[in-house]
């Protein structure tokens, strides 16, 4: 049987995921249910539609922009399907971005989940919390956020992704 996510929307091109022009893929199912949230209409689980990892893929490639994944939380998608999805990102060449209400270090914690780190290479992590919103944070809804840069950050020392514009 094939792989499958539950993803509510592709969008191609945009720029308000990560830098530059993305492919940013919204899935289905958030637990987190931050008040404020953007897209609440996100947190079913069961919404969306089933799509195959090579659906995906194949729409990745096809577009070979830079990629954002953000929901709901994706890390919150079947792991293996989840993995198997990263890894024929990167195996693209393809920059990732991830967004989570999850916690750097909740995942470092978390066997199922720790695995898919060693794909991403942005994580924005932590909830959104209304009271700490801003509009001018860049990529990010709330002070609390970090765009925590995976590739850069070492044992004990979390590095942020810094802007180049």
């Amino acid at each position: 049987m094939e792989q499958t996510l539950n993803v509510l929307d592709i969008i191609d091109g945009t720029s308000v995921d990560g830098p530059g022009l993305r492919t940013s893929i919204y899935f289905a199912g958030c637990d987190h249910h931050c008040p404020g949230c953007h897209n609440p209409e996100s947190w079913d689980p069961k919404g969306g539609t089933p799509t195959t990892v090579a659906q995906l893929l194949q729409h990745i490639a096809e577009n070979n922009m830079p990629v954002t994944l953000s929901g709901g939380d994706p890390l919150q998608q079947d792991s293996q399907a989840l993995l198997s999805l990263l890894k024929g990102v990167k195996a693209l060449g393809l920059d990732l971005w991830c967004y989570t209400g999850y916690t750097y270090e909740h995942l470092l914690s978390d066997p199922q989940r720790r695995p898919l780190l060693d794909y991403i290479d942005v994580i924005v992590d932590g909830p959104f919390m209304l009271p700490l919103r801003d509009t001018s944070l860049i990529f990010k809804g709330s002070y609390n956020q970090r765009l925590i840069d995976v590739r850069k950050t070492g044992q004990g020392k979390i590095s942020l992704w810094e802007s180049d514009f």
